[in-house]
């Protein structure tokens, strides 16, 4: 049960699609921390598992061996004492012969049983050997996926940064730009422009007012003419101005 959830967990992280789980996600640089946490967790069980799977393997193919290398000493004891027993019975010794005999038919026996428990295991140690070759595959797929979730998390962050320092040159650009009216600079510029039209709305006005006061004057001059004439005209003079020859 184990072995088949390991294995379940180990397909369905290889099988996942990172872009679209990305593409899917509010925030794709913690998704990308998360699942390098969860590929990094599963890696670490999934070897755990395949450890013990392994090692399950081993004894079943050190027990197998075992078998194996039984039936052929069985083998092996079984003619020495059929051989022993051809030799007794040809100087007439039946009875021994007959004990040993029985003795290589006891090694029969014991080789039969020992060529039947190693022929019994060989489904196993195959079954389990596909398993293990299984888990193997996918703990490397595994691996592999996780480090392109470690490139795709580099490739975010560089492109991260490289976006914060385009937005810092715009803005320094913009900061400076006579053209942008919004800029810094162009908000000073209109500054200084008012405060030019404004010391020119002063000049303009000061003018106006010496226009007027020398226009005063000239209307003073005219009425002080007037009163001249009339001065004459009560001396009984004339009205007239005095013209130059």
């Amino acid at each position: 049960m184990v072995k088949q959830s390991i294995f379940g967990r180990i397909s369905t992280l290889v099988r996942a699609n990172i872009n679209a789980i990305l593409d899917s996600a509010e925030d794709p640089q913690k998704m990308l921390d998360q699942l390098v946490r969860d590929y990094t967790n599963n890696i670490a069980d999934a070897e755990s598992a395949i450890a013990e799977t392994i090692g399950n393997l081993r004894l079943l193919e050190r027990d197998h061996q075992e078998d194996v290398n039984a039936a052929v000493e069985w083998g092996n004891k079984a003619l020495a004492a059929s051989r022993k027993a051809d030799e007794l019975r040809a100087i007439g010794q039946t009875a021994d012969a007959d004990k040993f005999d029985n003795l290589a038919k006891v090694a029969l026996q014991r080789q039969i049983t020992a060529e039947n428990e190693a022929k019994a295991a060989q489904p196993q140690i195959a079954a389990q050997t596909e398993i293990v070759d299984k888990l193997k595959n996918g703990l490397n797929g595994m691996k592999q996926k996780l480090q392109e979730l470690k490139a795709k998390s580099s490739e975010l962050v560089a492109r991260q940064k490289t976006a914060e320092a385009q937005t810092k040159v715009v803005d320094a650009v913009k900061a400076i730009d006579v053209l942008d009216p919004t800029s810094d600079l162009g908000r000073f510029e209109e500054k200084v422009r008012r405060v030019e039209a404004l010391a020119q709305g002063k000049a303009e006005l000061a003018a106006s007012s010496i226009d007027a006061q020398f226009n005063a004057l000239d209307d003073l001059g005219e009425l002080t003419e007037v009163d001249a004439r009339l001065a004459a005209l009560k001396a009984g003079g004339s009205a007239a101005p005095a013209l130059e020859q």
